[in-house]
C-alpha cells in the first residue's frame, strides 16, 4: 500500500511517499517559499536530488507539481494507487488524543483550533483541502503533535490560574513535537528490550522540548499552552516571568502582538548571542571567542539540564536519556555540555562515541548510571504507520 506523509507549513510543503508496511521510501521532497518570490522544490529519489525553480503561488499548485512528479517518476501509474495521505497537524487541543480520519467535522475542528497554533493549523487545513482535491479517493488522516502528550495527568497539564480559563478558554499545557517524542521513546524501548521504562526524550532543535515518558506514555513535557514554553530556543524565550509581558507593554507601549513577536521571534539564542538563532553560528562564535555566544550556549545548556533533572526526579529515576532533532542529532558540543552538566546524576560521557552526527548511537560511557543515546527522529514514518493502520 502506498502512503503519503505530508507536513504543510505556511510557505512550505514537505512530503515523503512510502510503500507500506515495508516502510520503503519511494520519493521525498520539499516545496519552499510557497506564495513568495523565489519559490522552488526539491525531489529526492534513490538518493538523487533534483531542485527545480517554479512559480508556487499557493499550496494547490505545489500539490499539483507533487502529483505530477509521482506520475512522471513512475512512483505510481495512477494516483488511485495512493490509498492514504497522512497530515501533520500541530494543535489537536484536548479533542484529539490519537491519529484521526479526516471528515468535514474533523477539518472544522482543526480549523477552529488554529487559535492554539495560528502559524501551523491554517497551513495544515490548506494542505488537507489541496490533497483532497488532487487525490480524492485516498483516506486522509490527521496526526497531531499534541496527541502523545494527552496522557499527562491533570496535575501536570493544568495551570494554577482561574479555573474558568481552562473550562471556558481551553488554557492548559498541550506540548508539541509529540510525534517525534513518541518515535524516539518507542525506539529506545526497542533498544532496551523492554516497555516498563523511565525515559527522558530531548527533541533539541531550533525549537525544542523535553518529555518525561513512563512505560511508553508521556507524563510531562516542557512546552505548554504554546510552543514558546519550556527551554530556551533559537528565537523563543522559553519559560519567563509572565509579568515581563505586561511590564514591557506598560513601559514601551508595545501591543500584545508585538510582545508575542518579540518572545517568539526575537528572543532565545538570537537575543543573547546578538548574532543568530542558528546553533551552528553560535558554535562558530564560541570558537572565535565571542563572549555573548558563550553566554547563550551556557544558558541554553542549563535550561535543558534543569528539565532533565526535574523529570529524573518526577520519574523516580531514568533508564535512558535520548537526544534527537537538529542539535540533538548533530551538535557534538551541545550533547557534551548537557551530559557533563548531568554528572551529579551519574551521567558519564564517552567522548569518542559522541563524535557522531545524524546516526543512532550510544554516547554515554560504560560506567554511566544512565545510558544516553542519539536517535534520529522520523516523524514522517510515524505519520505513515498511523495512516496505514487506518487505511487498512
Amino acid at each position: 500500500m502506498k502512503i503519503l506523509s505530508v507536513n504543510c507549513g505556511s510557505s512550505s510543503l514537505k512530503f515523503q511517499a512510502y510503500e507500506m508496511p515495508e516502510e520503503k521510501v519511494l520519493i521525498q521532497g520539499l516545496f519552499e517559499r510557497i506564495g513568495i518570490d523565489g519559490s522552488c522544490y526539491t525531489i529526492t529519489i534513490n538518493g538523487e536530488k533534483t531542485t527545480k525553480e517554479v512559480d508556487l503561488p499557493d499550496h494547490q499548485v505545489a500539490v499539483d507539481y507533487l502529483t505530477k512528479e509521482l506520475l512522471e517518476n513512475k512512483v505510481v501509474s495512477s494516483l488511485d494507487e495512493i490509498e492514504g495521505v497522512g497530515h501533520r497537524v500541530v494543535a489537536g487541543g484536548d479533542q484529539f488524543d490519537r491519529t484521526t480520519v479526516i471528515n468535514d467535522e474533523v477539518l472544522q475542528a482543526i480549523d477552529a483550533l488554529s487559535k492554539l497554533a495560528p502559524l501551523h493549523n491554517p497551513a495544515a487545513v490548506i494542505g488537507i483541502k489541496a490533497f483532497q482535491k488532487a487525490i480524492p479517493n485516498a483516506i486522509a488522516t490527521a496526526v497531531f503533535d499534541t496527541a502523545f502528550h494527552q496522557t499527562m495527568p491533570k496535575e501536570n497539564y493544568l495551570y494554577p490560574v482561574p479555573m474558568n480559563w481552562y473550562t471556558e478558554y481551553a488554557v492548559r499545557r498541550y506540548g508539541a513535537h509529540g510525534t517525534s517524542h513518541q518515535y524516539i521513546s518507542e525506539r529506545v524501548n526497542e533498544i532496551l528490550g523492554r516497555k516498563d521504562t523511565k525515559v527522558i526524550t530531548c527533541h533539541v532543535g531550533n525549537g525544542g522540548s523535553i518529555s518525561a515518558v513512563l512505560n511508553g506514555k508521556c507524563i510531562n513535557t516542557s512546552m505548554g499552552f504554546t510552543p514558546n514554553a519550556g527551554i530556551m530556543m533559537g528565537s523563543r524565550s522559553g519559560d519567563i516571568d509572565v509579568t515581563l509581558a505586561t511590564y514591557m507593554m506598560e513601559q514601551t507601549g508595545m501591543s500584545p502582538k508585538e510582545i508575542d513577536h518579540a518572545l517568539n521571534k526575537e528572543s532565545g539564542l538570537l537575543a543573547v548571542s546578538g548574532i543568530s538563532s542558528d546553533a551552528r553560528d553560535i558554535e562558530a562564535g564560541i570558537n572565535e571567542g565571542n563572549e555573548n555566544c558563550k553566554l547563550a550556549q551556557k544558558m541554553y545548556v542549563n535550561r535543558i539540564r534543569d528539565y532533565i533533572a526535574k523529570y529524573y526526579v518526577e520519574l523516580g529515576g531514568c533508564d535512558a536519556i535520548v537526544f534527537t532533532a537538529g542539535l540533538g542529532e548533530n551538535s557534538i558540543l551541545t550533547r557534551k555540555q548537557i551530559m557533563n552538566a548531568l554528572a551529579p546524576l551519574g551521567v558519564v560521557l564517552d567522548e569518542k562515541a559522541n563524535e557522531i552526527r545524524g546516526v543512532e548511537a550510544l554516547v554515554s560511557a560504560k560506567d554511566s548510571s544512565i545510558p544516553c543515546y542519539v536517535i534520529p527522529t522520523d516523524e514522517e514514518v510515524m505519520i505513515a504507520r498511523d495512516t496505514y493502520a487506518l487505511a487498512k
